[in-house]
């Protein structure tokens, strides 16, 4: 049973919607929001560990999503989704406190791997964060 919480936000519901079965068949916790504004409604009710952001979306795009998260939220860990196209806009999250970055068509095994790093990168912050003040 694993105890990682993952708020998915991506524009694209087939997408959004195999990735978040994918998960819960691991057990693992998944919210998911079609757009920024929705994504920071969901995290002004709870805590996520991590919080997988696709860079292209309509509207708000992941690098802002992205700067309101580490605002707001700053021990929840980001991974951008982006295309081959905007490789640079990964890197570019990465700047802005990205966690890490996966390509899109995103290869599940690596996404998971990557969640699973960010999850314990989070716990470990956390427990410093309530060790040192």
């Amino acid at each position: 049973m694993s105890d990682i919480s993952i708020l998915l936000v991506d524009d694209e519901t087939d997408f959004v919607e195999t990735m978040t079965k994918r998960f819960r068949i691991r057990k693992i916790d998944v919210a998911s929001a079609s757009n920024g504004p929705d994504a920071l409604n969901l995290l002004e009710g709870r805590e996520f560990d991590v919080a997988i952001l696709d860079v292209r979306m309509p509207g708000m795009d992941g690098l802002e999503l992205l700067r309101r998260i580490r605002a707001k939220h700053p021990l929840t860990e980001v991974i951008m989704l982006t295309g081959h196209a905007s490789l640079e806009t990964g890197m570019q999250g990465m700047s802005l406190g990205a966690f890490d970055y996966v390509l899109k068509p995103a290869d599940f095994d690596d996404l998971l791997d990557k969640v699973r790093r960010a999850a314990e990168r989070r716990a470990l912050n956390v427990r410093t964060r309530h060790a040192g003040g």
